[in-house]
């Protein structure tokens, strides 16, 4: 197929909007969250954040095995073999039940022992604790909904989980406005309301997915029994597949939580900085990022039909496209520092560290976003995930975690220069990633005789 740029550019933007749409509102839905615990305090603002952390490690382990199939899926899209898509979503249906109610019994029987690992706070702590133990039935509810919407984008059907997303985003503000502050004859909650807020979001989430997913009109459509009689060899190909991303995405996040436990200890003040920059940062992240999910699902459906050249091609395209955004945004992000700190109910040095922070988030941008399209995108979509999980561990737990911990802790640097240093190990990932991308090994069709 010869390689159209304008046509490539609308096929871009038909599937990267509406998953930029719904990152912005997923990432908004948190920051929102935020902002009204803000309201509470610091104290509250930093107990969500800590809480939030063994939730961030289920969901990217959770998104490491999707990740991993999800190269499946949009390779047999490529061939428009819906059996063997529905086959898939049905082996992680199973997986992610299993992870969650293990996940699940590790909140409620050792809250006290995760909590300690980020913060020595005790008030911290038994905030946090309520919000773990309310929360995590969230983790059951997630091997359901997951699955079902990472076939709706490999299957570039992504209107889905926009609209999805857009509903979960008023439903949860208005019930966590309600049993936060305690409206509508409900008692005050706080920290306790968010967290089921949070959890009511998650209940209508399932109900939503399943009602597009088991409609005819839908890709993807079966009866629910073809959804499982796995075939041996397509199971093996996916584990094998699937466990490094699972395990890229786990030290991954695992390394971000130690960032955690490193920047708490500054201050609580500090940390609050850290967690409300995250959640306005995570808003032109989601944005951004969009493109490294196309990236997956474009460059698997080519790789899925066998037309390599053109995969080449795309792949370079979409890599002007990622750094041309990163720049921009970067840029967006350094110049509505100063406003968007003020969001927060924080003290004077709180905004001040919001601020400096994002202004370091939005330099580094354009690097992240490389490192996220070659990991998450291009390097997945053609199979080569042992290679992208070495790289990115290595690096954040040799380079970023030391360099954490010692930023913090030995030079006691302040919470956004501790930040810049960390994130100098990108520099280093983007070095390898970029001679791996160039060396093409990446470029493997792994449905062939399946």
């Amino acid at each position: 197929m010869e390689f159209n740029t304008a046509s490539v550019n609308r096929k871009l933007v038909k599937i990267a909007a509406p998953i930029a749409i719904q990152g912005i509102v997923s990432a908004t839905l948190t920051m929102v969250d935020n902002i009204m615990v803000g309201f509470l305090g610091e104290t509250e603002l930093a107990a969500v954040g800590v809480g939030s952390q063994l939730f961030m490690v289920h969901y990217l382990v959770l998104f490491g095995i999707l990740s991993g199939s999800a190269t499946f899926m949009a390779q047999f899209y490529g061939t428009k073999d819906m059996g063997n898509i529905r086959k898939v979503i049905g082996f992680d249906f199973s997986l992610l039940a299993a992870f969650g109610a293990a996940i699940f019994l590790l909140a409620n029987c050792f809250t006290d022992g995760i909590l300690s690992l980020y913060t020595d706070d005790p008030a911290v702590k038994a905030l946090a604790a309520q919000y773990v133990r309310i929360n995590s039935f969230s983790f059951l509810l997630m091997a359901v909904s997951a699955p079902l919407e990472m076939a709706f984008k490999a299957t570039q059907q992504v209107r889905i989980p926009m609209i999805i997303s857009s509903i979960i985003f008023f439903a949860n503000i208005s019930i966590n406005y309600v049993l936060i502050f305690g409206k509508l004859g409900f008692p005050k909650m706080g920290v306790a309301g968010a967290a089921i807020g949070t959890l009511s979001s998650r209940i209508i989430e399932v109900l939503m997915n399943s009602f597009f997913a088991f409609r005819d009109r839908n890709e993807f459509f079966g009866r629910i029994g073809s959804y499982f009689g796995w075939d041996r060899e397509l199971i093996k190909r996916i584990i094998k597949n699937a466990t490094p991303t699972t395990l890229n995405e786990f030290l991954w996040s695992f390394g971000q939580t130690m960032y955690v436990a490193a920047f708490s200890r500054i201050s609580t003040t500090a940390y609050a900085a850290y967690q409300a920059a995250n959640s306005i940062f995570n808003i032109f992240n989601f944005a951004a990022f969009s493109i490294g999910d196309a990236a997956l699902i474009l460059i698997g459906e080519k790789l899925g039909e066998g037309d390599m050249d053109y995969t080449w091609k795309l792949s370079k395209h979409l890599i002007k496209a990622s750094l041309i955004a990163g720049v921009v945004i970067g840029a967006i992000t350094i110049l509505l520092s100063g406003t968007l700190s003020g969001i927060f109910n924080l003290s004077a040095d709180g905004k001040m560290y919001t601020k400096y922070i994002l202004i370091v988030f939005g330099s580094t941008m354009a690097a992240d976003l490389f490192n996220g399209l070659q990991i998450a995108g291009i390097l997945r979509a053609g199979g080569d995930t042992r290679f992208a999980m070495i790289s990115e561990s290595m690096c954040i737990w040799f380079i970023a975690v030391p360099l954490a911990f010692i930023s913090s802790l030995v030079w006691h640097l302040p919470i956004h220069m501790a930040l810049l240093v960390t994130r100098t190990e990108m520099i280093i990932r983007a070095l390898i990633l970029s001679k791996r991308y160039l060396s093409r090994k990446w470029m493997n069709t792994v449905i062939t005789d399946l």
